[in-house]
């Protein structure tokens, strides 16, 4: 009778332990979640300032049509991807029109002072800040979700689950070439 005992105590234990192993792995899944759903909401105030950024520039620069349909071509492609991967491809994108469109900017003097220009600059700086503070949080995230189910015992419990690696949220490697160039410096 005591080692039929022994053995329902070892086999709740067990249980137990796998409950409490697969219960840290739904938790660090759903972080991951919440995490992303952050990003998507920086993504969804900076998509929405695009608009208005490219209506201001209008104003000023309107021949420059090309370069003013591409951000927004850019801005609908971003609107519209779905999963990290594809988010930050189409992010990428969106970038490199961004930055051509600062670019425009510089030659036109009256629009690098305008008012309304100045401060939608200033709001999609912000916007950036949060997104890569949101960027980074995420990518954590993911970094602690495939470790947890990679290592011993977690590696046992996630299948159970269903559980599988989840992707990071990198930017293209021409985007991030331009992101990590150190700005240059004329007089």
């Amino acid at each position: 009778m005591s080692g039929m005992l022994i053995f329902l105590i070892v086999v709740v234990l067990i249980a137990i332990f796998v409950v409490g192993i697969y219960n840290r792995i739904v938790g660090l899944n759903q972080r991951c979640d919440q995490a992303f759903a952050d990003i998507d909401v920086q993504l969804r105030q900076r998509h929405d300032l695009i608009p208005n950024l490219v209506e201001t520039v209008k104003g000023y620069a309107s021949h420059e049509r090309g370069t003013l349909d591409a951000v927004i071509s850019a801005r609908n492609a971003a609107s519209s991807a779905h999963g990290p991967a594809a988010q930050a491809q189409a992010e990428g994108l969106l970038n490199g029109a961004l930055g051509k469109l600062f670019a425009l900017a510089e030659a036109y003097p009256d629009l690098k002072a305008n008012t309304n220009f100045l401060e939608l600059q200033r709001e999609l700086s912000d916007v950036e800040n949060k997104l890569a503070a949101a960027r980074r949080f995420f990518n954590n995230s993911i970094q602690e979700f495939n470790t947890s189910i990679q290592q011993i015992p977690g590696n046992f419990v996630a299948p159970l689950g269903g559980f599988k690696q989840r992707e990071f949220f990198e930017l293209p490697a021409d985007s991030r070439a331009a992101v990590e160039a150190a700005p240059g410096v004329k007089f």
